[in-house]
């Protein structure tokens, strides 16, 4: 976009720009926010770029894994410190650690590969609607109460998220997979043609929603629940574009003890197998909004 304001993925993609402060030290800025906490996509996007810009560029990202510690402060930047685990002939590996206040809020670690050829297989993309059939996810946010449905639209102003159905409502019935969720993703225009730039596009917004198909089993208004990330992992199978429609097939295979498991299936549209994330969180339940068994 020349002149004028900003769209909100070149907003975005200047939010994923590090500075760097130090030798693997890199502060990362804040988005206007009205929210009490960070988006923890935001913190491991953020971090994940911190982790690229010290590795060779002929290794790429294939895993990473992290945690959520503490609640993030919009107020102050976020300093990013990276770590050289290994660095070996065919892979490297690094340890990123978020602070605020001096404090660790966030812990990522993330390997990355040399390019090689092996064996291949995958999964095969589920039969669902085109996204110009799904519903804008805040609308039906809005719809069914949710009091953080207009502050999170405006915070993930980048992204075009259009919602298939969940288990309760617009999925098949599936008995052996009781809470799950659908929809196509992708970013808005405006990415450019950086690869780690959509790779921590696609890292920010695989946080959006994946914790709520632990719920769809329940029937529970998220918005009346109390609902925290713990930890996220992604795989990045292959490279795609982030600003290109992708479907994220959700489902959770178990919820105790206040914590929800989801795991999450990335395939583009041409049926390729992309990534796959899975992420645990807490998902307690208010005795005033839910009366499920062992609840008072």
């Amino acid at each position: 976009m020349s002149g004028g304001e900003p769209s909100p993925a070149e907003e975005l993609v200047a939010l994923l720009d590090l500075e760097r402060i130090d030798a693997d030290l890199f502060r990362g800025g804040q988005p206007d926010s009205v929210r009490a906490r960070v988006y923890g996509g935001q913190v491991a996007a953020q971090a994940l770029v911190a982790a690229t810009r010290t590795v060779d560029p002929a290794y790429a990202v294939h895993s990473l894994h992290s945690y959520f510690l503490l609640p993030g402060d919009y107020s102050v930047p976020i300093v990013y410190d990276v770590e050289r685990i290994r660095d070996g002939r065919s892979f490297q590996t690094r340890r990123v650690i978020a602070r605020q206040h001096g404090r660790a809020i966030y812990f990522q670690a993330l390997d990355f590969q040399r390019a090689e050829e092996g064996f291949e297989h995958q999964d095969v993309m589920p039969e669902v609607k085109a996204p110009e059939e799904g519903l804008d996810l805040v609308e039906v946010m809005r719809r069914g109460g949710n009091a953080e449905a207009d502050a999170l639209g405006r915070e993930w102003g980048a992204l075009d998220v259009r919602w298939l159905g969940n288990s309760r409502f617009g999925l098949d019935p599936d008995p052996d997979r009781p809470s799950r969720a659908r929809m196509w993703v992708r970013l808005k225009e405006g990415l450019g043609d950086d690869p780690v730039v959509h790779l921590a596009a696609f890292t920010y917004a695989s946080d959006v929603t994946l914790l709520g198909s632990t719920l769809a089993a329940h029937g529970v208004n998220p918005s009346k629940t109390q609902m925290a990330s713990l930890d996220h992992t992604i795989w990045f199978h292959r490279p795609f574009r982030a600003d290109e429609w992708w479907l994220y097939d959700q489902a959770s295979p178990a919820a105790v003890g206040a914590r929800g498991l989801a795991f999450g299936r990335i395939f583009t549209q041409d049926g390729t197998l992309a990534a796959t994330v899975a992420q645990e969180g807490l998902i307690r339940p208010r005795s005033d909004e839910y009366a499920g068994p062992g609840v008072a």
